[in-house]
């Protein structure tokens, strides 16, 4: 005995619950379930950035470099915890091959593509009115503490530009006028006016309560065990609550997706790399608009009534725990930049972490894995799922629909690292 689908996606963060909608708009039959409970996971907490700006990928030029200085330190923003892990070490050799100036210059295309949709489709939802998630399109700063800064910040924009993003350089005074006179101790910093942000958890829970509105039924505290196969095809779902049997499988569970496609025998070079943020009531002065604190690698997102501070990147395995002395490291950046914000005196509505599920290339994986003919792959998108949901979801809808895709998916391959 089970239930019967069309399209069974697992995994109902951002990446999940916007390919259920995408593939319930075109008549079919989907079921979305969950661990746990849609946006519990990584959707929930992060920092609501809608970001072009961020089409660098992870795996660039010079992260090696950078990367050994901070990588054994605890306090820094990118930290990787030393243990005997062969899924680990492998990552990293293959994240060192892809450190190249032809594949920051790739990844960055297909990013930008990717997320410019992305942008357009947020608009969309926007525009129908149907729940509020507090979209805002006042693009987002970039803030330099230290020349030194700067300078490196600028090596990374230049690609940027050359891409064909729009980038406005920006001197103290200019940064200060454009936060709407909130102070701040930066040397200047550097404007993308295409970027945009929003409420993650309010546009996720909305669009899910859209897509079950369409249709679409929602199985939360539901976890996936096994799957029973018939050859190159995967005929059922084996959940704690029974067997869901499906024509096409989706597998958008972020970080968790490795354990699950484990029991395919399919092996995704994803690793979960813990992000913190703390979210504040909105002070009567405070930011108009995002920033991203450069050097400390740290994002303030005023989102709605909130205020958010964000950002790190800790590869410690599917470890939930919340470091409090990383935490502080986060909000001592924010308090330097914005001495005038008094953080102190704010209480803290929420401290928390998150897994963002992170590829050795920095590119996510999207698309179908040899050895299953119905199962695509929608995961790995680190720290731009929320900026690319959206135009992941219909990548994947049109996949599935036997569509004609919106762009080339050849870079998003999940067979590339085999």
């Amino acid at each position: 005995m089970g239930t019967k689908t069309d399209i069974l996606v697992i995994g109902a963060g951002s990446i999940g619950v916007n390919s259920a909608y995408f593939l319930a708009e075109r008549g079919l039959k989907v079921t979305l379930l969950d661990k746990d409970d849609v946006c519990a996971s990584t959707s929930w907490g992060n920092a609501g950035l809608l970001v072009p700006s961020h089409s660098l990928p992870l795996a660039s030029p010079g992260v090696i470099s950078q990367g050994l200085r901070w990588m054994f330190n605890a306090k820094s923003p990118f930290y990787v915890k030393a243990r005997f892990s062969l899924s680990l070490w492998l990552w990293l050799w293959k994240f060192r091959a892809a450190c190249t100036a032809k594949h920051q210059r790739e990844g960055a295309v297909v990013l930008r593509e990717i997320s410019e949709k992305s942008m357009e489709l947020y608009n969309s939802f926007d525009d129908l009115g149907d729940f509020e998630f507090h979209l805002e399109r006042k693009g987002i700063i970039f803030l330099y503490a230290t020349q030194d800064g700067y300078q490196h910040g600028i090596e990374d924009i230049g690609l940027l530009r050359d891409i064909g993003l729009e980038v406005v350089d920006m001197d103290r005074n200019q940064v200060a006028e454009k936060l709407g006179g909130v102070d701040t101790t930066a040397i200047g910093g550097t404007y993308f006016p295409g970027d945009a942000h929003l409420a993650p958890a309010d546009f996720v829970k909305g669009l899910a309560s859209k897509a079950k509105s369409v249709g679409v039924e929602i199985k939360t505290d539901t976890q996936v065990n096994s799957f029973q196969t018939k050859g190159r095809k995967i005929v059922a779902a084996n959940t704690n609550h029974g067997m869901i049997y499906a024509d096409q499988f989706v597998l958008a569970a972020g970080s968790w997706s490795p354990e699950i496609a484990n029991t395919l025998g399919l092996s995704i070079p994803i690793q979960p790399a813990k992000g913190y943020s703390v979210s504040y009531p909105r002070p009567e002065k405070s930011l108009n608009m995002p920033v991203m604190l450069s050097e400390a690698k740290t994002a303030v997102t005023p989102m709605g009534n909130i205020l958010r501070v964000g950002g790190t990147l800790e590869l410690v395995g599917m470890d939930l725990s919340i470091n409090q002395k990383r935490v502080e490291s986060l909000v001592q950046a924010a308090k330097t930049f914005f001495p005038k914000i008094e953080f102190d005196s704010l209480p803290i509505i929420k401290t928390w972490a998150g897994l963002r599920p992170t590829t050795p290339d920095g590119l996510p994986l999207v698309g179908r894995p040899k050895g299953f003919d119905n199962l695509v792959i929608a995961a790995g998108h680190s720290m731009m799922g929320i900026s690319t949901g959206p135009g992941t979801g219909l990548l994947v809808a049109q996949e599935i629909n036997e569509e004609k895709q919106f762009m080339p998916t050849e870079m998003f391959d999940p067979n590339r690292f085999n």
